[in-house]
């Protein structure tokens, strides 16, 4: 019988086998339990219909994926099969990851395009009018490339008056977005009124540092209006979308940015023109209006007015006295009526005529009936002039 294997031995044959025949593998399928940890490496399972298989990249691997990786995004990895002996397991150790059906790099792009509308970056209504004939103009653009320089010809020969400040930079590479964001920040602090940012087209790989995020949101966050003139008519950049203005070629950006001092100057001749003539138009109706109001009688002699009205107050003012007069008159009578009616009524009155009224000494009710009275009782009569007091006796 051969002697038993040890846990550790078989692990350790098995590791052999397995990492000796799969040095390299792709594997495809779908991402799950996606986990980043604090020390940048990344855990994960691959799985499809029938098994799935765990899954480890580390750190300086994971840093060199373009693109956000979600739960259910099926992707394929490149690696190789490692046994981790103390859990007795295999996994795999990934170097790279590619989405299935879009290259990383579109996927890329794709995402930042979707945050990116999210925040409101590409909202319309953000946007703001390029000026009408701006005097200083900023160019970020490579100083060697055709560009520059149907960009310098062309605003120089529509406005001869514009001052023009290039800034150079890479415009594709590892460093042109970066180039390119500080040209934005250094134009700004210039005082330009407007900033084109250009090149001539490419490869969607040429025109990466315009997909930049940074240059995006460098471009959205200028204090000046940006006019993005990236690659031709077919290609469209993240750029192109956050600026406040995107044109095909740099022909058509120094159209936007430098109108034909000449025609602008004849516009406006143009509008001055049909200005002044609204304005003499407006100056003879007011002048006719005043020319009516001047044959008003009322305005040939204002004082017959003045005259008419303070008549016409002596009359209200008459009037006015009148009819308080003969108000109070009516008050006075109606008073008058009233006072005679409560003095025939009066109990005063009644006791001139011979009668007296008897109450019980310290009440107020009128005694009425002599069943009431008891000897002894005090009374009090009270007469037209005076009172009586008396006592009743048995």
């Amino acid at each position: 019988m051969p002697r038993p294997l040890t846990v550790s031995e078989l692990t350790a044959a098995l590791k052999g086998v397995l990492e000796e025949n799969f040095p390299e593998v792709l594997v495809k399928g779908e991402v799950s339990n996606w986990r980043p940890a604090a020390s940048g490496h990344v855990y994960f399972t691959l799985k499809d219909a029938g098994a799935s298989l765990q899954a480890v990249l580390w750190r300086s691997h994971a840093q060199r994926i373009r693109f956000k990786v979600e739960d259910g995004l099926e992707v394929v990895a490149a690696g190789r099969i490692e046994v981790y002996a103390p859990h007795g397991k295999y996994q795999l150790i990934a170097a790279a990851l590619d989405p299935v059906g879009a290259g990383a790099a579109a996927l890329a792009l794709e995402q930042l395009r979707k945050k990116l509308f999210a925040e409101g970056l590409f909202d319309p209504l953000r946007k703001r009018p390029i000026p009408l004939l701006p005097r200083r103009i900023g160019i970020a653009t490579s100083p060697t490339g055709q560009a520059v320089r149907d960009l310098l010809k062309n605003i120089l020969r529509r406005n001869p008056r514009a001052w023009v400040t290039l800034r150079p930079v890479r415009v594709q590479g590892e460093t042109a977005a970066a180039e390119v964001v500080q040209a934005l920040a250094d134009l700004n602090e210039a005082g330009v009124e407007v900033i084109v940012v250009g090149r001539g087209g490419g490869s969607a790989e040429d025109l990466g540092a315009f997909n930049d995020e940074g240059v995006a949101r460098a471009i959205a966050a200028s204090a000046a209006p940006v006019v993005s003139a990236v690659g031709h008519e077919g290609d469209w950049s993240l750029a192109d979308e956050v600026a406040d203005l995107r044109v095909s070629t740099p022909t058509a950006a120094a159209e936007a940015v430098a109108p034909l001092l000449d025609q602008v100057l004849r516009d406006l001749a143009v509008h001055r023109a049909r200005l002044d003539e609204g304005l003499r138009g407006r100056l003879d109706l007011a002048r006719e209006r005043v020319e009516s109001l001047r044959e008003r009688h009322a305005l040939r002699r204002p004082e017959d007015r003045v005259h008419d009205l303070a008549q016409r107050v002596d009359e209200l003012r008459q009037r006015l006295d009148a009819g308080a007069k003969v108000g109070v008159e009516r008050r006075r009578e109606r008073l008058a009526a009233a006072a005679g009616l409560v003095e025939s009524v009066s109990p005063l009155r009644v006791l001139g005529r011979g009668f007296s009224v008897t109450t019980l000494e310290g009440t107020a009710a009128p005694l009425l009936d002599a069943a009431e009275i008891r000897p002894g009782q005090r009374l009090q009569t009270r007469l037209a002039k005076g009172e009586v007091r008396s006592e009743v006796v048995p």
